[in-house]
């Protein structure tokens, strides 16, 4: 089959434009990817609310005051429990589908929620972060590739960056909530508490939705594939789009039982992980979560004392990260993803420069200072920079560049990644700033950034308008040179199955 023949390529969709979907124009599926996109909205609240909260739980809890370690640790046992989850996530996506997958995130969520909401102590309250990140965790593997799975090719990249619009409308309607409650007895226990609500409202609408079309091809019932595709494509594309996935079943009927080893043993799935799980592993590495986990702590070293100013600085900063994204929506399938991942990486750079250089200059006591402004310019430009392309990008990327018998694992292992590296950045990014200050940190930080930039440059490629088995065979060839020379490595007999890559 022609590349340019393939349902929802560019070539194909260049020579019938009337069967291209726009993103508004199928309210099935948007309502699918909306519904799926509450997971990305409980990462995201997870992810900024602690940063006020900690604020007051230091006021209650006077040995986490005395202890910077203990910060550390309230903020970061929810990345523990995250890197868990998503481990383990992609094994239960591709064995029990998204869609349980999705409500067993949202059960553990809530019941996180509830003890965090009621802990008497901080390591009752480390318990409860750690039940939040498992849901996180196990949400952050099902989210994209539910929504990949049920999106048009020439939507994939938007609709899966809607799921980051989703963290990123998290994130910010965590410091309206924190805002809203630093007047009110308990503070942190409502700020912490109420993140449960929307964990119980995606399990009710889950329950409401199929399960990944594909998913249900793959494994299970082909007529109720068949079914809920109808409701995105006309009859037309309905039945190219069947025939795909029934040459992409045949293939992994052919395949042998998927090994974590093969991921490493297989030339071009190890690429594809090296480009996916890179991605991710920069996306952290180049300080986004220390910026969201941290902000109104960055403001306070800045020279900003005050706990409101704080939180409503952080909060315009939140603001514009969801806004970003909004951008990125657009961009990510017009622009493509390497383009944008290395414009947004370059923008990155030069903003923790300012930051660096903002802090170095700046002092606690001169709050209101030009350094102080400048510290908050520079955070605020990191997230306009940021935003738009290394945040939806490595998500995106990592829905669609894996075959699919090894989706559900891939991007399990990718997840995994990217909450070690988070854990990473954010368990230590205090005791380095008290060693080195905050602008030595970012200045480290704007050093990283220079390695993700050389990185994207060498190993991950465009994959915009790009079908799953597009996706496929630009890592057969970029594994084993030319397009013949790979697919002879698949026909029969040839004893690929066993080749040591």
């Amino acid at each position: 089959m022609a590349l340019d023949s393939i349902p929802g390529s560019s070539g194909y969709l260049d020579s019938f434009p009337e069967r291209r979907i726009s993103y508004f124009g199928n309210k099935y599926v948007l309502a699918l990817i909306l519904t799926a996109g509450i997971a990305g909205l409980l990462f995201g609240y997870d992810t900024g609310v602690i940063s006020g909260a900690l604020l007051y739980i230091k006021d209650d809890f006077q040995e986490v005051k005395e202890s910077s370690f203990l910060q550390e640790t309230i903020v970061s046992m929810a990345l523990v429990g995250a890197m868990i989850g998503s481990a383990g996530g992609g094994w239960f996506n591709d064995v029990y589908g998204r869609k349980k997958a999705t409500l067993l995130a949202d059960f553990v969520f809530a019941a996180g929620a509830i003890v965090m909401g009621v802990a008497p102590d901080p390591y009752v309250l480390i318990v409860g972060r750690f039940l939040v990140g498992l849901g996180v965790g196990l949400a952050s593997v099902c989210a994209p590739v539910y929504i990949a799975e049920a999106s048009p090719t020439e939507l994939r990249g938007g609709l899966v960056s809607t799921n980051v619009l989703m963290i990123t409308f998290g994130q910010f309607l965590s410091y309206c909530v924190n805002l809203a409650f630093t007047q009110v007895p308990g503070t942190w226990r409502w700020m912490l508490g109420v993140s449960g609500v929307p964990a119980v409202l995606q399990f009710l609408f889950m329950l409401l939705l199929p399960e990944s079309p594909r998913w249900l091809y793959m494994k299970k019932d082909r007529e109720q594939a068949a079914e809920v595709l109808s409701k995105i494509y006309d009859p037309f594309r309905l039945e190219d789009e069947l025939d795909l996935l029934a040459v992409a079943a045949e293939e992994e009927r052919k395949q042998k039982i998927v090994s974590i080893m093969d991921v490493f043993r297989i030339k071009e799935i190890r690429l594809a992980f090296l480009a996916g799980g890179g991605l991710l592993a920069f996306q952290q590495f180049s300080g986004i979560n220390t910026v969201m986990y941290y902000s109104p702590t960055i403001v306070q070293m800045a020279g900003f004392s005050s706990n409101q100013l704080a939180l409503l600085i952080s909060l315009i900063v939140a603001a514009m990260n969801a806004a970003g994204t909004v951008l990125g929506i657009y961009l990510i399938d017009h622009m493509g993803r390497r383009s944008l991942a290395l414009s947004s990486l370059a923008g990155v750079f030069v903003s923790l420069i300012l930051l660096s250089i903002s802090l170095l200059l700046s002092s606690s006591d001169t709050a209101g200072s030009i350094y102080s402004w400048l510290a908050v310019i520079g955070l605020a430009l990191y997230i306009a920079f940021f935003a738009p392309g290394m945040g939806p990008v490595p998500w995106a990327i990592n829905s669609e560049i894996y075959p699919q018998a090894y989706r559900g694992l891939c991007g399990g292992m990718g997840a995994t990644v990217c909450w070690i590296t988070n854990l990473i950045v954010s368990e230590s990014f205090l005791s380095i700033a008290d060693a080195i200050g905050t602008g030595g940190t970012f200045l480290i930080i704007a050093g990283i950034v220079v390695f993700a930039f050389l990185f994207v440059c060498a190993f991950v490629p465009e994959t915009r308008a790009l079908t799953f088995e597009e996706v496929d065979q630009l890592f057969k060839e970029r594994a084993y040179g030319s397009r013949e020379n790979s697919q002879s490595l698949l026909e029969p007999g040839n004893g690929f199955e066993n080749r040591q890559a």
